[in-house]
C-alpha cells in the first residue's frame, strides 16, 4: 500500500477529504473498507516482529485495522493531536480514557455537570474498582483546587456541558491539574474540534462520541481518544488492545465519509442555531434560553476567549415544567424527538426524563437540568423552516 497522504500546508477542509488516505495497489478513489479480522505474515519472524512492535503493520482488528487507522489519522489532523485511537462508542472512549490512567487507590476530580452516562462512570463505575472520585462545580476554579488530594491522578470535564451548556475554563483547570501532577481529559462533543481545541488550551486528552457530528447522519456508533503519542502509548494503547472496545472497520469507513463534509455541516448547523437562538430570545413561553454564542450567556467572556464559534445545541427552559416541555415537543412537526445530537436532522429531547432520568431532582438542579429544559440539536434544515416549527409548537404550550 502507498504511504498515507499528508501535507502540513493543507487547510482543514482539504485534510478532512484527504488526510490519512492509504490506497491499496488497486488505486481506489474512496478509502478502502477492509472487513478482515486478521492478517497473514510472510514468515514466523515477521509475525513475531509485528507482535513485539519492532515492525509496523497490522495484526488483528482488535488491535488495529487499515480502515480504522485512516479514520484515526484524519481525526488526529482535525484535532491537531499527535495520536488518536478509535473506539466502539463515545462512552467506550470516555471510560477507557479514564480507566487507562487510574488504579485502585487513585482519585479523580470531575465537573458535576455531565452527560448521564459520564456521571455514571465517575460516580459508580470507577469507585467499584477502588478509585475515589469527587464532583465539583466546574465553573468554580477554587472548587477544583480544593478537591485535589495527594492521590489525585486525573481531572475530567465537558465544556459546553450536556445539556445545560455550561462553560468551563479549560486552560485554568489544566493548570490546576498539572500543578497537582494530574492530567486533564475533556469531552469536546458539544463544541466540536471546529470551534474548540482543548489540547491547545492545555488538556492532555480529548474524547468524542463520533456518533454525533463526526458521523453526523445518524448511522453508526463510534468514539475516539486523542492526545500526545506519550499519552496514548502510556494509558490507552495496551488497555484498548487487551480489553477490546475497538471500532469496527465498517463504522470507521462511515466516519471517514462523514469527515469529508464535517466542517460544512458544523458551520451550517452552528449558523442556523445562532439564528434560531436570536429569534427565540425573549419569547414569553421560554423562561430561559442558553446558547454559547449569545452575549447574554453567563460566561460570554470566557466563550469569546476559548471558543472560535458557538454550537449546534440550544438549551430551552419551557414554561409549565415537564408538562409544558412535553406539549411543546409533541407539537413539533419538522423537529423530531430523539436523544441523539449533531445529526443532519434537527432533534430534541427532554433530559430530565431521558439522559438524566436516573438522578434525583436535587442532583438535576445542581447540573442545571430543570423539569422544563429541552435540548435542541439544530440540523441542516433551513433555519426559517425550523423557526416556524418551533413557534407553532410554542403557541400550543
Amino acid at each position: 500500500m502507498s504511504e498515507p497522504s499528508h501535507n502540513p500546508a493543507w487547510h482543514l477542509d482539504t485534510m478532512m477529504v484527504h488526510e490519512g488516505t492509504n490506497r491499496s495497489s488497486f488505486g481506489e478513489t474512496s478509502e478502502a473498507l477492509f472487513l478482515t479480522q486478521g492478517h497473514v505474515y510472510e514468515s514466523g519472524e515477521q509475525c513475531e516482529a509485528r507482535f513485539n512492535d519492532s515492525e509496523p503493520g497490522f495484526i488483528y482488528a482488535r488491535f488495529s485495522n487499515p480502515t480504522v487507522a485512516m479514520f484515526e489519522a484524519r481525526m488526529a489532523a482535525l484535532e491537531g493531536a499527535e495520536a488518536a485511537r478509535a473506539t466502539a462508542s463515545g462512552m467506550a472512549a470516555v471510560t477507557l480514557s479514564l480507566m487507562g490512567q487510574v488504579k485502585a487507590g487513585d482519585h479523580v476530580v470531575a465537573a458535576q455537570a455531565l452527560f448521564g452516562s459520564c456521571r455514571y462512570v465517575i460516580e459508580e463505575w470507577l469507585p467499584r474498582f477502588g478509585v475515589e472520585t469527587t464532583l465539583v462545580d466546574g465553573r468554580d476554579l477554587a472548587a477544583w483546587k480544593a478537591a485535589v488530594k495527594p492521590n489525585t491522578k486525573a481531572f475530567f470535564l465537558e465544556s459546553p456541558s450536556n445539556p445545560s451548556l455550561e462553560i468551563i475554563d479549560i486552560a485554568a483547570v489544566a493548570t490546576i491539574a498539572h500543578a497537582a501532577g494530574a492530567t486533564l481529559t475533556v469531552d469536546n462533543v458539544f463544541a466540536t474540534a471546529l470551534w474548540q481545541k482543548p489540547l491547545v488550551l492545555g488538556a492532555d486528552c480529548v474524547v468524542y462520541s463520533a456518533t454525533k457530528h463526526i458521523d453526523g447522519q445518524g448511522r453508526c456508533l463510534g468514539g475516539v481518544i486523542l492526545g500526545s503519542n506519550e499519552f496514548i502509548d502510556t494509558y490507552i494503547k495496551t488497555p484498548l488492545r487487551q480489553t477490546g472496545p475497538a471500532m469496527s472497520p465498517f463504522n470507521a469507513w462511515v466516519m471517514l465519509k462523514g469527515l469529508e463534509t464535517f466542517s460544512l455541516r458544523v458551520e451550517r448547523q452552528t449558523r442556523s442555531a445562532s439564528e434560531l437562538a436570536d429569534a427565540l430570545a425573549g419569547h414569553p413561553t421560554i423562561t430561559k434560553l442558553i446558547y454559547p454564542g449569545r452575549k447574554d450567556h453567563p460566561q460570554a467572556e470566557l466563550i469569546a476567549r476559548q471558543m472560535a464559534g458557538g454550537s449546534s445545541l440550544i438549551a430551552l427552559e419551557i414554561a409549565a415544567g415537564k408538562q409544558g416541555a412535553f406539549r411543546f415537543m409533541n407539537a413539533l412537526s419538522l423537529i423530531k424527538i430523539s436523544n441523539n445530537l449533531g445529526d443532519a436532522k434537527s432533534l430534541i429531547t427532554h433530559p430530565a426524563t431521558t439522559t438524566h432520568q436516573r438522578f434525583t431532582p436535587e442532583q438535576r438542579d445542581l447540573m442545571g437540568v430543570g423539569e422544563g429544559l429541552v435540548r435542541l440539536s439544530v440540523g441542516l434544515e433551513h433555519p426559517k423552516d425550523l423557526l416556524a416549527d418551533v413557534l407553532q409548537a410554542l403557541a400550543r404550550v
